[in-house]
């Protein structure tokens, strides 16, 4: 080889050794960065230069031109990152359902240091005092007071569950938003990788870890598919559904529930939509959804991913009251959140009707046809005839009701064919919220309240009425009641309480066990992918003495070729 011609393989080992110590000292000042991947070097041959073809020789003969920096690239485990993010996002689902199990425990179990269990015994305790002396004023008294300790602890209890499902609700909104966040950033990084890259020479894999932490980011959020195109473009589907491809980022769309105020992520190009007067789009959302929140939840299925899809689920979509176990109840039983309003609105109706119900038989509403003054015929309905100053009735002689709606009155009064008048029974109405006995629709009469002495307990002949608190008390203990339909075991009002929390505490001790054995699992992978992608400052150490070692060596050569070329030219020169 020409001396002068030596010199091109000296210098691109200078050079090269050069680019692989700044490669190595990259790597090494990204050691922590989250995110971050090893770059490796790869260095080849540059081309030779052919001096002569023979034919009959092995090879032809030819001259290196020493070594070419090849490409830094990523060490990634395609599969790797596939199973991370996949279970990373199966965490996160668990991860949700586990903190809003927590919640519902503290709704359940403290109101201001105070459990709701207080309220159910202390009302409890009240009607068995009644029943030694059902005619005192004093035990009168406590019964109104307790029921209407009742029916508030009751109400802030569920007033707290429906307040946290406005805080998810807020929380699916942040979400949804930091989504289309990384789907304009996937897109804009997807631009400037392409545009780095479309050379062939440089590769943008500081650009590229970002991508990829972002991809991390969203499948803990949501189920993702992804992969990558031969011009360095990522494409990502958010449920199966295009959500990045191309040059196009498909926001998701939130469309609001105008009773509710609840959020429903939907693909804006998946609905159908009406051109409002003022110009807006108004959305028909049905089968644009992102989430088909019916399907049961399963890992097998892979329905167990995303934590804006357990928020969701947890969330449901609307407030969920005692109708809903008594009607659908697989529209609320896979919703933590509305199961437990639904069950615990469940024992405030049932308590609360079954003690009405007492009263108003006592008092002597009857079942039966009744026919009006006007000729209409009432089937099968609840009534008594008025009676003012009458055993258990109210001054306006209506039955006396322990408990009543706040929106709705709980009796009509009407006048018979026979001239009388007559106070007919209110029906409750699952399609009219406000004719329901639920939580947020109870009071005690304010009659009642100021005078609770008009209970009185004194039949007309002026003896001593037993029956009705001794009838209280075994209400009370009637064992004929379940949490839900999936639930065999019948309860008493007094244990039904305790069941409920019990059902909670082991749902979440189940969602716990599940989401610690996730965390094993997804660290796991993570310490797996980490060994693949992550920076070891030993090994790093040991590359930049090796290419510090060749850097020296080129320098040597090159001094050692300079030396002859100098002493061929002085020589010559003599």
């Amino acid at each position: 080889m020409p001396l002068m011609g030596s010199l091109y393989v000296g210098a691109s080992g200078l050079q090269n050794s050069q680019n692989a110590l700044n490669t190595t000292a990259h790597n090494l000042s990204n050691v922590d960065t989250v995110g971050y991947t090893r770059q490796q070097v790869q260095l080849a041959s540059r081309r030779y230069v052919t001096l002569s073809i023979d034919p009959k020789a092995v090879n032809n003969k030819q001259v290196g031109m020493g070594v070419e920096y090849s490409r830094v690239k990523q060490v990634r485990d395609y599969f790797l990152d596939k199973t991370y993010r996949k279970e990373s996002g199966r965490s996160m689902f668990y991860e949700v359902s586990s903190e809003v199990i927590e919640e519902v425990e503290a709704q359940l179990g403290e109101m201001n240091g105070e459990a709701f269990q207080t309220a159910v015994s202390d009302f409890w305790t009240a009607i068995q005092e009644l029943a030694k002396d059902p005619t005192s004023s004093v035990t009168q008294g406590l019964l109104v007071q307790r029921a209407s300790e009742f029916i508030l602890r009751a109400s802030t209890v569920y007033d707290g569950l429906a307040s946290y499902q406005d805080n998810l609700n807020a929380q699916v909104k942040k979400k949804v938003d930091l989504i289309n966040q990384y789907g304009k950033q996937i897109l804009a990084l997807n631009d400037s990788i392409r545009a780095i890259e479309a050379g062939g020479i440089e590769h943008a894999n500081d650009l590229r870890d970002v991508r990829n932490q972002i991809l991390d980011e969203l499948a803990s959020l949501t189920d993702i598919r992804y992969d990558e195109d031969m011009y360095g473009d990522v494409w990502v589907q958010i449920e199966g559904v295009d959500f990045v491809k191309g040059p196009t980022c498909y926001e998701i769309g939130l469309d609001i529930d105008t009773t509710t105020g609840f959020y429903t992520p939907f693909w804006p190009q998946n609905a159908n939509y009406e051109i409002m007067a003022d110009g807006s789009k108004k959305y028909i959302i049905d089968g644009a959804e992102v989430f088909n929140l019916n399907r049961e939840i399963s890992s097998d299925m892979n329905t167990d991913i995303g934590g804006l899809k357990a928020m969701l689920l947890a969330r449901g979509d609307h407030r969920a009251n005692y109708t809903d176990i008594e009607g659908d109840y697989d529209s609320v039983s896979q919703s933590i959140v509305m199961n437990i309003q639904a069950e615990f609105d469940q024992l405030i109706h049932s308590v609360v009707t079954k003690v009405n119900g007492i009263l108003a038989e006592a008092a002597g509403v009857k079942q039966g046809d009744l026919t009006l003054a006007d000729g209409t015929v009432l089937k099968n309905v609840r009534y008594c005839e008025s009676d003012v100053g009458g055993y258990l009735r109210m001054s306006d002689g209506s039955p006396i009701q322990l408990f009543s709606k706040s929106t709705t009155d709980g009796y009509t009064k009407v006048t018979g064919d026979d001239g009388k008048e007559y106070w007919i029974y209110n029906e409750e109405d699952p399609t009219q919220v406000n004719t329901l006995y639920t939580c947020g629709n109870m009071t005690i009469p304010s009659e009642l309240m100021q005078q609770p002495s008009i209970l009185g307990f004194r039949l007309p002949d002026g003896s001593e009425d037993n029956s009705v608190a001794e009838a209280l008390k075994a209400a009370f203990e009637e064992e004929e009641y379940t949490l839900n339909p999936n639930v065999k075991k019948k309860t008493s009002f007094i244990e039904y309480y305790t069941d409920l929390v019990s059902q909670v505490s082991n749902t979440g001790w189940v969602q716990r066990s599940i989401y610690e054995n996730q965390v094993t699992t997804v660290e796991n992978i993570f310490s797996a992918r980490e060994q693949v992608v992550g920076v070891s400052s030993d090994e790093e150490l040991s590359n930049m003495i090796r290419f510090q070692n060749a850097y020296n060596a080129s320098s040597r050569y090159i001094n050692v070729i300079s030396e002859m070329l100098e002493h061929i030219i002085n020589t010559l020169g003599m």
